[in-house]
């Protein structure tokens, strides 16, 4: 089974190679430099910082969805080239499939991520940086998990995304809604201010709370108190979960 899950893995992270994912990165990465140093000579005091933020903050979102996009659109293409079922009817089990796609998703994720931070060091240290990227990676891990689970409930790629995406940014805005909702302009007290403020609180205590992963901020000031701390118990709590949701969608799919 290990050995399996070890040459899946492998596969996986050579589609990516294949597909010039880590080109398109690149690419990318080198976009957002240029923005960034344009956006730095425009910033009067503080024109470091304002960089480190305005690069951190932006590599954030590029990577999650670039990888996001790779994992649904890369799985899609194999079930429809049938190369699903062809891995099925030898003799591996759903769950090394599964965690074989996984780990070589990871790795693509690492890759993505080693790049992402060697262009970073140019602007932060190395202890901000190692830190704010072992956060992301966390969060990766989670979107990878998210992507799989979508596209095997949907077999879809548009609604895969989107909804990865919704999922995405509303686990990231989530804290920012609840001081909203917590503070209204206009404190009546009704039925429905009730039940917004609840419904609110119930998505909240559902999602990961991803608005402490990655702070842009930690690329310039640190990581404050036990931060990093908060993220690594959020990933233990919510991938685990992530994971078994995709394998029960995984074995309840007809072949």
């Amino acid at each position: 089974m290990h050995k399996s899950v070890a040459v899946i893995a492998w596969y996986t992270f050579l589609e990516g190679l294949r597909n010039r994912v880590f080109g398109l990165t690149a690419i990318g990465l080198i976009c957002l430099f240029g923005l960034t140093e344009f956006i730095g000579d425009l910033a009067i005091i503080e024109t470091s910082q304002i960089q480190a933020l305005l690069i951190g903050s932006g590599m954030r979102i590029f990577t999650v969805t670039v990888v996001a996009l790779f994992v649904i659109t890369s799985m899609t293409r194999e079930m429809h080239d049938k190369g699903f079922e062809l891995i099925l009817s030898l003799p591996v089990g759903r769950s090394t499939y599964y965690f074989g796609k996984l780990l070589g998703y990871y790795a693509l994720a690492l890759v993505i991520l080693l790049l992402t931070s060697a262009l970073l060091t140019v602007f932060c240290g190395v202890a901000q940086t190692s830190l704010w990227a072992v956060s992301l990676f966390c969060e990766l891990g989670l979107v990878i998990a998210a992507s799989m689970l979508c596209l095997f409930t949907f077999s879809n790629v548009t609604v895969s995304f989107i909804v990865v995406m919704v999922f995405y940014f509303l686990a990231r805005s989530i804290h920012a809604i609840q001081l909203i909702s917590a503070a209204p302009l206009l404190d009546f007290h009704t039925f429905s201010q009730e039940f917004m403020d609840f419904l609110v609180k119930a998505v909240a205590f559902v999602l990961p709370d991803l608005y402490s992963f990655t702070r842009s901020e930690w690329l310039v000031y640190g990581v404050q108190g036990n931060g990093l701390h908060h993220v690594l118990i959020q990933t233990l709590i919510y991938l685990p979960l992530l994971v078994a949701a995709g394998l029960f969608d995984l074995y309840r799919k007809d072949l």
